[in-house]
């Protein structure tokens, strides 16, 4: 069950990026700090102390700003171990243990190729971090791994518990949803979910974070074995994967 006490917020940056920010009294985590500046203001605003970061894959927009946040606080950086990196950091694999203990939480690392290949998600007490790997109504593109991999991947994500509280690191659910509607068109709770990303969006406020539940209803890229994705795919098979491929390139082009 989720730690009431555990307070987690994104931290805007880029255009749509979002930092995650994770604190227990006067002690913070911050997962994927693409940018410094940001962090570092609401650190000193909120009179926090960084003791850790989180990274998930190695992408400039996630990673940017760790040499910097490093200068002011020289914390331990947990990383995917499949991936370089120059700054120090502890390197991190499939079923490694992250303890926070500052946060009193413990997050299991899972390796999730197809976004890039070593790729890591962090998951525990109903919390996933994953990335780009899923996203809100979407996923991750393919730069480094194939189909088969990502296909893997978010079928690992959606084994984790309905309740589960997803943490992605871009507001990119509106556009997705906008997607999924041309795929799954008749589909009930989509249409619920677009309308109230919708009124989220109009007030300026983050849809996220998402559940694996929703993300089962709603997200194209979860449902490639259902008849309305597998059709609208025209993939030349009901081959889950296949459809996966299909809808996936369809996406980069939408």
């Amino acid at each position: 069950m989720a730690d009431r006490n555990l307070q987690i917020s994104p931290i805007p940056a880029f255009k749509d990026n979002y930092i995650w920010l994770l604190r227990r009294d006067s002690h913070a985590v911050v997962v994927d700090p693409g940018d410094a500046t940001p962090v570092m203001e609401v650190l000193k605003n909120q009179a926090l102390t960084l003791d850790a970061i989180l990274i998930t894959h190695h992408h400039s927009d996630h990673i940017g700003g760790v040499d910097e946040l490093l200068r002011h606080w020289p914390v331990e950086v947990y990383a995917p171990r499949r991936e370089h990196y120059a700054f120090p950091h502890t390197p991190v694999a499939e079923n490694d243990v992250v303890h926070l203990d500052t946060l009193d939480l413990q997050l299991i690392v899972m390796e999730v190729p197809g976004h890039t290949l070593g790729h890591v998600a962090y998951y525990g007490a109903n919390y996933l971090f994953c990335g780009d790997t899923l996203f809100g109504a979407g996923c991750g593109r393919l730069f480094e791994g194939t189909p088969e991999q990502m296909y893997a991947s978010l079928q690992r994500l959606a084994q984790l518990p309905r309740e589960t509280l997803v943490y992605c690191t871009h507001e990119y659910t509106e556009h997705n949803l906008r997607f999924a509607r041309t795929l799954d068109t008749h589909n009930p709770e989509l249409a619920h979910r677009q309308a109230s990303v919708a009124t989220v969006r109009t007030l300026n406020q983050p849809t996220l974070p998402s559940t694996i539940g929703l993300e089962l209803e709603t997200n194209p890229f979860l449902r490639c074995d259902t008849h309305a994705i597998q059709l609208a795919s025209q993939a030349k098979s009901t081959n889950p994967v296949e459809v996966f491929a299909a809808i996936r390139e369809m996406r980069n082009h939408y």
